[in-house]
């Protein structure tokens, strides 16, 4: 990327007019609504208590300080851009929601020394020009003990690929490439003096829209302000340069079946703990309780994610494509409604059938025709399933399934013996969860973004 220049007061300030300027572009309150689902993972993952204190750093429209709020804690988020701050507190009136929104730069904090119990910035802070004062702003902030977490886009990731095409039409700003906050190495350094303790660990953010990638990079340029500053200050030559390398781009990484787009974007979770010279190292400590069963945690943390999406997905659909029949060999077999309750009510079965795996007992009696029965069974049972009662079903059983998974061993996890429903075959109990408790949720979604069939919406069009 761009030499780092130590710019002067001057440049500096005429540097920040700028990216508040272009952050206040655009429609970001419409543009992160299609990014909740992953905000509210990034949020469950940092391991907040009740009443708990959050600071979002670069908290745009609030999508994560509105989740944080709806859970409990006791929120405040601030920006550079106050029209979107504005919108923020409009959405916390409307649910009747104490979030305290203020006008704030990400390198001079407007709160007092050890203020929070976490700070944290979901894809913000990281484009500030001057990454050593946001470290050492959220370090202040935040209460010795207290936790610090970052959701930062890498360097070779899809939005880095999306940054690089941007960049070749845009002259160099002289600061350092935001995308460095995605190498765990950087990340140490900037905050290993002031923290006693820092997981960084790569994960995936999904891009999923109803319509096709063009209309995707429409979409951000009208909504999203650094893509639709970049695309003002360009030539019309070279706008439809720039649009034809990126609708390339999403449509080379597009994963959705039929009209839709659906892409994976790698970022780098960083949860850390801060410190001083007199912190207690029982924070660390009960840090390292938290994530002392780290593969059963990363399988449990991707059953919460299964589910989270297959509620996104479901939230949006019309009363009519609730009710929509699944094809099952040919003709049309189970609604979308009752694979979603189907998927939520099997969840304690499967985690019961890998308990007994890792107990060491093998299952002989479970069978493919018992388990087609016990599907027959539940799609009469609950033909008519209310939408709100599927999800909330869902909601919970994927959260009691995620808890019990995060208890069990690394040993217990590699456990194997014979199970029939793998013809007998000795498997682990991380296979059967893999398999069933994991994959159940991705495979049933999978089927159901195929059997709907929307029309095209165009970029101006209101989310449902």
């Amino acid at each position: 990327m761009s030499t780092t220049i130590s710019p002067s007061l001057e440049e500096m300030s005429e540097l920040k007019t700028q990216l508040k300027w272009t952050w206040m572009a655009g429609d970001y309150d419409i543009f992160s609504r299609y990014l909740e689902p992953d905000a509210y993972l990034f949020y469950k993952r940092i391991g907040m208590k009740p009443g708990q204190q959050l600071l979002d750093v670069a908290c745009g429209s609030g999508q994560l300080a509105l989740i944080a709020a709806r859970d409990g804690a006791r929120v405040t988020g601030c920006d550079i851009a106050t029209n979107w701050l504005e919108r923020a507190r409009e959405r916390a009136a409307e649910e009747k929601l104490e979030v305290s929104f203020d006008e704030g730069d990400a390198e001079s904090l407007p709160y007092p020394d050890g203020l929070f119990d976490v700070v944290a910035s979901l894809v913000g802070a990281m484009f500030a020009p001057r990454p050593e004062c946001v470290a050492a702003e959220m370090m202040r902030v935040c209460r010795p003990g207290g936790k610090i977490s970052m959701a930062n886009w890498t360097e070779h990731g899809f939005v880095g690929k999306m940054l690089k095409t941007i960049g070749k039409y845009i002259a160099p700003n002289g600061m350092p490439s935001p995308l460095k906050w995605g190498d765990p190495g950087v990340v140490y350094e900037r905050f290993g003096k002031g923290t006693l303790d820092i997981r960084c660990t790569l994960r995936f953010y999904q891009f999923d829209y109803p319509f096709p990638p063009e209309v995707v990079v429409d979409f951000f340029r009208q909504n999203y302000g650094p893509m639709s500053r970049a695309f003002d200050s360009l030539s019309a030559e070279e706008q439809t340069r720039l649009r034809a390398e990126l609708v390339e781009l999403w449509s080379s990484n597009n994963r959705a079946p039929g009209r839709g787009t659906l892409v994976d974007a790698e970022y780098l979770e960083v949860i850390a703990i801060r410190g001083n010279d007199t912190t207690d190292l029982s924070a660390v400590i009960q840090f390292d309780e938290q994530n002392k069963n780290h593969r059963a945690g990363m399988l449990a943390d991707r059953i919460e994610e299964g589910a989270t999406r297959l509620i996104d997905f479901a939230s949006r659909l019309t009363e009519e494509e609730w009710k929509l029949p699944i094809m099952e060999s040919g003709k049309p077999g189970r609604s979308i409604g009752v694979l979603v309750h189907h998927v939520a009510s099997v969840y304690p079965i499967e985690v019961e059938l890998a308990k007994t795996i890792a107990s060491g007992q093998s299952i002989t009696q479970v069978t493919w025709d018992a388990v087609r029965d016990m599907n027959a069974q539940h799609a009469t049972d609950n033909n008519n399933i209310a939408r709100e009662e599927a999800l909330l079903l869902l909601r919970k059983n994927s959260m009691e399934a995620a808890a019990a998974v995060r208890t069990m061993t690394d040993a217990e996890l590699d456990r194997a013996a014979p199970f029939s429903l793998s013809f007998g075959a000795p498997v682990t109990a991380q296979f059967v969860l893999e398999d069933h408790a994991v994959r159940h949720s991705w495979h049933h979604l999978e089927r159901m973004r195929k059997a709907v069939q929307r029309p095209m919406p165009t970029p101006n069009s209101p989310i449902r």
